[in-house]
């Protein structure tokens, strides 16, 4: 499994804004457009001074997976059109990683 992590900073002004459009706009957004291999995300957010840092934590089956919702520069950000005033600055790359152990499944 491939894990894409990524971090935006945006004011405390435009936070929890910008928090609500991550939780009802852009991860639903992603969730559907059904991409093969797509598996979810964690969202993180932390008071970094006078900012709020958000990070992403998307999972996919495969670098292919990762692909097919980045395109071929599958390390360019992929940032929402309405997100991005919302942001003062930005990753401009993902960073990905092969998740080696993950917690285990409780039934």
């Amino acid at each position: 499994m491939i894990a894409r992590h990524w971090r935006g900073w945006t004011t405390r002004e435009n936070a929890r804004l910008y928090e609500k459009m991550l939780r009802e706009t852009i991860l639903p957004g992603i969730a559907r457009q059904n991409i093969a291999g797509y598996r979810g995300a964690y969202l993180f957010r932390r008071d970094v001074g006078d900012e709020v840092e958000f990070a992403t934590l998307l999972f996919f089956d495969s670098l292919d997976a990762v692909r097919a919702f980045a395109g071929k520069d599958y390390e360019t950000a992929v940032i929402h059109k309405e997100a991005e005033p919302l942001l003062t600055r930005y990753d401009a790359r993902s960073a990905h990683y092969e998740t080696l152990l993950q917690p285990p499944t409780r039934a």
